[in-house]
């Protein structure tokens, strides 16, 4: 498997956490979504994946694109550490709470959405930071609220085994520490996240032991 690979991006550290948690090799293949103006915009890419997105993984000669079906992929044809619960509730539960990280959060703080704040509609970086904050608060405060309703709560997410729910938490808690949001108002994310970040997967997925990574 060949994944084409950003190390701070936040849907490709999913990926590189789920291939973990399963065991799985890889060849990573950098793309660098700042240097040249994007190498994720360049034709070579958009050959592999026309969204000019990362992360893509090649399998077997096919390509495959978004983290969630890249991780429900993964977990369809390796099963062994299972990514989603045997339950139907649960797997609803599980791909809800990745849902409100990847739809409600991580869309409106992806790179290309706060490159276009400043440069076309001509926000200030102040200006720009408090965008993110904003919406990262929001939805940090439905996502503490909705873990805090369920029965389902674990160490984890969903009990005390790492989800795909658990592969979206962890990068977006590393991106909004990176961007100094206070986590004081969302103890549960933040116990969660401590535990996740201590296991094996999760550590070796993180942006800073990557290959590309740079300061």
């Amino acid at each position: 498997m060949k994944l084409y690979d950003y190390f701070r991006s936040s849907a490709a550290y999913r990926v590189r956490i789920g291939l973990n948690l399963k065991g799985l090799g890889y060849e990573s293949i950098p793309v660098h979504l700042v240097r040249d103006g994007g190498e994720q915009l360049q034709p070579a890419y958009r050959a592999i994946n026309p969204s000019a997105l990362v992360p893509a993984l090649q399998d077997d000669g096919v390509t495959l694109t978004q983290s969630l079906a890249i991780l429900e992929y993964l977990d369809e044809v390796h099963p062994l550490a299972p990514l989603l619960p045997r339950d139907a509730l649960g797997r609803a539960r599980v791909r809800a709470l990745a849902l409100m990280i990847g739809c409600d959060i991580h869309p409106i703080n992806n790179l290309r959405v706060l490159r276009y704040l400043v440069n076309q509609a001509g926000l200030s970086e102040d200006a720009k930071n408090a965008w993110y904050t904003h919406w990262v608060q929001e939805g940090f405060a439905a996502l503490e609220a909705q873990l805090a309703d369920s029965a389902e709560l674990g160490r984890f997410c969903h009990g005390d085994s790492p989800t795909i729910a658990d592969c979206f938490l962890v990068p977006q808690v590393f991106n909004a520490v990176r961007f100094n949001i206070d986590m004081t108002p969302y103890p549960i994310i933040v116990r969660i996240d401590a535990a996740l970040r201590e296991l094996p997967a999760f550590a070796a997925a993180h942006p800073s032991v990557q290959a590309d990574a740079t300061p």
